[in-house]
């Protein structure tokens, strides 16, 4: 289905930027991505800026988000990404995602002068031997080297993303993967369990490996779960860390269920009960923006029942409980008996919550809750 118009109602206070250009795709990766194109990296940010123009209407006059991902953003040629970090709405939490072999001291500083914020740095892992394994291109000592160059440009809000789960990886080897991310003290850490997704060249030579090491996910889980947060990190969602105040609020838009809205190829917005997708096609992307129309997207329209599955879904990655008023109608109330008499939920007042052993079960709990 194609969209001849986009919804009007100004309820998006978030917005999503994709930039998609990488200089390397790494095996496991199945997002969006474009591979080099420099020549071509001006005229995509022309296409962003005319798309954002065309649905300037479903944004609300304050914009309490914006997050740019990838891809890698931080490879975007400088000029064209300064040209667009200048014309994006200003907000209070403005990210960018990063990879660590493209953060000098002159990128860090083009970042901070233009209104970022927060920067979310991929190091994945501090192992060699594992970055190897993951066709990763920067090294431990160049993830430490961007997380400074950033603090020396005055980011106070810096995030590490981590993998566990990749093959070859051993609990020790996790164990020092954190010790290494938190001895650089950042604000947050996400923490993610690896996932090859079918078709990618990972899964194709790693797949036995992968399949032989996810009986042993759910202890690393846990491992996780006790260094990060015995380190005084809190546990807000299933695969996020923060220090206090430093949740990413651009994320937590998702979970709790509020409208959005997405620019660029392969980007999502959910806007006043319709989600769409863009194309990831970028000549088609470029060829309709040029002219002054939207590209080809993909819509749904989400009725409320779906829209209160999907809180339900979401809002209890979270420690903070979901109001129960919100997913009453989705919500199995022989369920949530069961499993309250088993320990894995709870009333809290008027929310409902998972207890910490509910938590590291995660969508299994919250799959029996739906009714």
């Amino acid at each position: 289905m194609t969209a001849t118009a986009a919804a009007t109602a100004a309820t998006a206070r978030h917005l999503y930027v994709h930039l998609p250009f990488c200089a390397h795709r790494c095996g496991y990766c199945d997002f969006v991505t474009v591979l080099g194109r420099g020549d071509q990296h001006a005229a995509y940010v022309d296409a962003l800026l005319s798309e954002l123009e065309l649905e300037r209407a479903s944004l609300a006059p304050e914009v309490e988000t914006v997050f740019l991902g990838g891809g890698t953003p931080t490879l975007t040629d400088p000029v064209a990404l300064r040209r667009l970090l200048g014309s994006l709405p200003r907000a209070a939490e403005f990210t960018i995602e990063a990879n660590p072999e493209t953060v000098t001291p002159e990128l860090a500083a083009l970042l901070r002068e233009s209104g970022v914020t927060r920067v979310s740095l991929g190091a994945q892992t501090f192992r060699p031997e594992l970055l190897e394994v993951l066709e990763r291109r920067a090294g431990p000592e160049d993830v430490r080297r961007a997380f400074y160059h950033l603090r020396d440009a005055s980011f106070d809000n810096i995030s590490l993303d981590l993998l566990y789960g990749i093959p070859g990886q051993s609990a020790s080897d996790l164990e020092r993967d954190i010790e290494d991310a938190l001895e650089l003290d950042p604000e947050h850490l996400s923490c993610y369990e690896l996932e090859a997704k079918p078709g990618t060249r990972f899964t194709h030579a790693h797949g036995e490996e992968l399949v032989s090491q996810a009986e042993a996910m759910e202890n690393y889980f846990e491992r996780v779960v006790e260094l990060v947060a015995g380190a005084g990190y809190r546990w807000y969602e299933t695969a996020n860390f923060c220090r206090p105040g430093r949740e990413a609020r651009h994320n937590l838009a998702y979970w709790e269920g509020r409208d959005y809205l997405g620019l660029g190829i392969g980007a999502v917005s959910t806007v006043a009960g319709r989600r769409w997708r863009t194309k990831p096609s970028l000549a088609q992307y470029l060829a309709a923006l040029a002219g002054g129309r939207r590209p080809e997207r993909e819509v749904e329209l989400l009725d409320a029942v779906t829209q209160r599955q999907e809180r339900l879904i979401l809002g209890l990655r979270l420690d903070e409980p979901l109001p129960l008023a919100d997913v009453e109608p989705v919500l199995s109330v022989e369920a949530l008996a069961r499993l309250e008499g088993l320990g894995l939920a709870e009333r809290r007042g008027d929310g409902l919550a998972l207890t910490r052993r509910g938590r590291f079960l995660g969508g299994a709990v919250t799959a029996e809750l739906l009714a």
